[in-house]
């Protein structure tokens, strides 16, 4: 089960999210231009334990996402996982988005690995115990899942969008508080990086700056609106 192992983890999240994601083939036309599709770094749940409202997944797609993305990067004594980065979060902004043509494949994908969670082992897989989740993935992921065409690919789908909504700048909607960040001991986005700097982070010693991309001048929202300067 190489998804869950976090032996792997650090290369393979500075290999697809550690960046700032902030190139413009990533942002996609609803981040070019027009205007801004989500507020910034609201918390996925309120103040009462209700869930944010959902801009483009339902309720019940929600609530199975929650569950895989947990076991694709889990909490655990290492540090926190997709779940506190906000994950799904990114996914339910970005399917609106530079995403969009991905929401066909989660409607279909994601209920068919149900069904075959279902068929395995009568229990929606959110309902299941970590090991039994963990045994649906990894028969989605090797395209083994009986009934589900088309598994491993959307597997793979879903642990890209996982490790973006994990690793990639916060101002999109995941990696809350930079938490993925901190797992892989990426130290935020600089414009600038001195020799010393560079000796200091090949040695671990940079300080975090927890700070977005458009949290400096340079990289400005102003390119993501109408008219932008």
């Amino acid at each position: 089960m190489t998804f869950i192992s976090r032996r792997d983890l650090l290369k393979r999240a500075a290999a697809v999210g550690a960046s700032p994601l902030a190139t413009k083939s990533y942002l996609g036309p609803a981040f070019q231009g027009g205007h801004d599709v989500r507020p910034e770094r609201a918390d996925l749940h309120d103040g009462m334990g209700g869930r944010e409202p959902l801009e483009n997944l339902t309720a019940s797609e929600a609530d199975l996402l929650d569950a895989v993305v947990a076991r694709l990067i889990p909490t655990d004594a290492a540090g926190p996982g997709a779940t506190e980065a906000r994950a799904v979060r990114y996914i339910d902004r970005a399917l609106g988005g530079p995403l969009a043509s991905s929401r066909p494949a989660y409607t279909s994908g994601l209920a068919a690995l149900d069904r075959f969670a279902r068929s395995l082992h009568g229990k929606s897989f959110t309902d299941l115990a970590p090991a039994a989740q963990d045994a649906v993935l990894t028969a989605v992921e090797s395209g083994a899942a009986t009934g589900f065409t088309g598994s491993a690919a959307f597997f793979a789908l879903l642990l890209s969008h996982t490790h973006q909504g994990t690793f990639g700048d916060p101002y999109y909607g995941g990696n809350a508080n930079f938490v993925g960040w901190d797992l892989i001991g990426y130290p935020g986005v600089r414009t600038m990086v001195t020799v010393v700097d560079q000796e200091r982070l090949e040695k671990g010693e940079l300080k975090t700056n927890h700070k977005s991309a458009y949290d400096y001048d340079t990289f400005t929202k102003a390119s993501g609106k109408t008219g932008g300067r």
